[in-house]
């Protein structure tokens, strides 16, 4: 069983920051990777950045410059620093971890938080 609980979500205005956090708990041993996605009303899932066990980040071209994950390998935790945030950054925030499962990998979901940007 795994368990990823998300925290920092909110209202902020165009210009503003907030920091979200995730925590992993439960059988988290050989996490290879850990990041957010998000989803917009009438929008597909998509990510936005995501970061390996070796700390290789990789990041959306819309968020670029703008946001920065970092994590904790020995806490299981992941964060995503968000600043100078856009109306177009308003979503749910999900964030998953991505470990071995039988002969593969998968991936797990949190329950996601809302990120609204607006004036």
């Amino acid at each position: 069983q795994v368990q990823v609980v998300e925290s920092g979500g909110g209202l902020v205005q165009p210009g503003g920051s907030l920091r979200l956090s995730c925590a992993a708990s439960g059988s988290v041993f050989s996490i290879y990777a850990m990041g957010w996605y998000r989803q917009a009303p009438g929008k597909q899932r998509e990510l936005v950045a995501d970061i390996s066990s070796l700390g290789d980040t990789n990041y959306a071209e819309s968020v670029k410059g703008r946001f920065a994950i970092s994590r904790e390998n020995a806490k299981n935790t992941v964060s995503l620093q968000m600043n100078s945030l856009k109306p177009e950054d308003t979503a749910v925030y999900y964030c998953y971890l991505r470990k071995p499962y039988g002969m593969g990998l998968t991936n797990y979901w949190g329950q996601g938080t809302q990120v609204t940007v607006s004036a």
